[in-house]
């Protein structure tokens, strides 16, 4: 994406600039754990270890971004970059450098910046997830448009992490086999219905009636997911099997034998937990089992990430958060009788998904600007994968397979003995 070599013309920094450069420089003076110079009109500056492994180039083609890390910390660095204000050698190596060294990432959010942070809160507010807010959340995200994620995601247009069993495996195939672990670790058979709460563009319907040949019910509240899951659906010949819904996940009927989530939890919002676990068994039979895919945070650093707004929640997913397995088994405990049995943590496998999506999105860079992306959405959506694949890296966020059951389920003693 960038150029590190096409010249540019550094504004001169104003009297503030400089003030905040030298406060932002001396915040920054420990770190530890890499190496990080940064590059602008005041001069080269070294920071960390010279000797580490982990090096990285930070170029500051506009002193407006110490004001904008002044006022709002590490979300006005990001809204910097998608200005176009500072470059960077290796985002993902950055983002890893200030995972470890995230007690002076915690520094750059007071101050001034604290103010900036109330401000961003007070519009996390106004982003609640009742049932029209998440309507227009998930458009805001989903709704760019399915021709634009058919640019990046693999074949079966999963947009979830893959299971990798080795750097070297095709996304493709690395997303099969995260499919396949799902439907053994629910133990689907023919004979099961299955309710899906939340369907993207319908892979795992697709995968689970075709393969397994169980029915799928399953929902979403973006139209432009629906649609595209319809015809796909339709075009593999599995109307019989598969019934797309439309709906809310807190207004689904029935009961089923089986319930899979898919990296939707994080879409709920935390006010909704408990509502969510106690959805979950409410659609479950006495004897049913779930398994949820959630993208999860250390449970040490949890409420401090919910109450406040990071990039993510700025600019990409409007009302998410990402909850922690202490978080997830609270609620879980408070709402409902289900029963955590398993969990299975593959945090390196979305580092490996993500990187395989930035790459396959830059490389497609002339289509997205062909479907009417400018360069400040294509610096947002570069910024915001390698942002994930780095936390992701560092494990400061992870994702896990959580298997529950509800208490009258009942594994086979073979099941018991493997």
């Amino acid at each position: 994406m960038n150029d590190m070599t096409r010249p540019v013309a550094v504004p001169l920094p104003s009297a503030l600039e400089r003030f905040l450069r030298a406060r932002l420089l001396a915040q920054l003076a420990p770190l530890h754990g890499g190496c990080l110079q940064l590059r602008d009109a005041g001069g080269d500056v070294l920071l960390g270890d010279p000797a580490a492994a982990l090096k990285v180039t930070v170029w500051v083609d506009d002193p407006a971004f110490y004001r904008a890390v002044a006022a709002q910390g590490s979300v006005g660095a990001g809204e910097s970059y998608i200005r176009g204000e500072w470059r960077c050698s290796d985002l993902v190596a950055l983002v890893q450098l200030l995972v470890r060294n995230r007690d002076l990432l915690d520094g750059m959010e007071r101050g001034v910046a604290r103010v900036g942070g109330w401000l961003l809160k007070g519009w996390n507010r106004l982003r609640r997830n009742t049932r029209e807010g998440s309507r227009r959340n998930i458009a805001a995200h989903y709704d760019l448009g399915n021709p634009f994620f058919s640019l990046f995601l693999s074949s079966d247009l999963m947009y979830s992490s893959a299971l990798y069993a080795a750097p070297t495996d095709p996304l493709e195939v690395a997303s099969r086999r995260k499919l396949a672990r799902i439907c053994e670790e629910l133990q689907l058979t023919a004979d099961d219905h299955v309710v899906e709460i939340g369907t993207g563009w319908g892979g795992f319907a697709l995968y689970a009636a075709g393969e397994i040949g169980c029915r799928v019910t399953t929902t979403t509240i973006s139209v432009e997911q629906y649609t595209l899951a319809k015809q796909r659906v339709d075009a593999a010949g599995l109307q019989d099997k598969v019934t797309l819904l439309l709906k809310d996940y807190r207004d689904l009927e029935g009961q089923y034998d089986k319930l899979v989530s898919i990296e939707m939890i994080e879409a709920i919002g935390a006010q909704y937990l408990d509502t969510y676990f106690d959805t979950l068994t409410r659609l479950l039979k006495p004897d049913g089992l779930a398994l949820l895919q959630a993208i999860t945070i250390e449970d040490q650093r949890y409420e401090q990430a919910r109450r406040s707004v990071d990039y993510i929640k700025r600019f990409v997913f409007p009302g998410s958060f990402i909850p922690s397995i202490n978080a997830i088994i609270a609620a879980k405990t408070r709402s409902s009788d289900l029963q955590l049995i398993g969990q299975h943590d593959f945090g390196t496998s979305y580092a490996l998904t993500l990187r395989a999506w930035r790459q396959r999105f830059l490389a497609q860079l002339p289509a997205v600007r062909a479907q009417g992306f400018d360069e400040r959405f294509i610096r947002m959506w570069e910024f915001y994968l390698a942002y994930c694949e780095g936390g992701f890296l560092e494990r400061s966020i992870g994702v896990s397979h959580l298997l529950m059951a509800r208490p009258d389920y009942r594994p086979s003693l073979l099941q018991q003995a493997t």
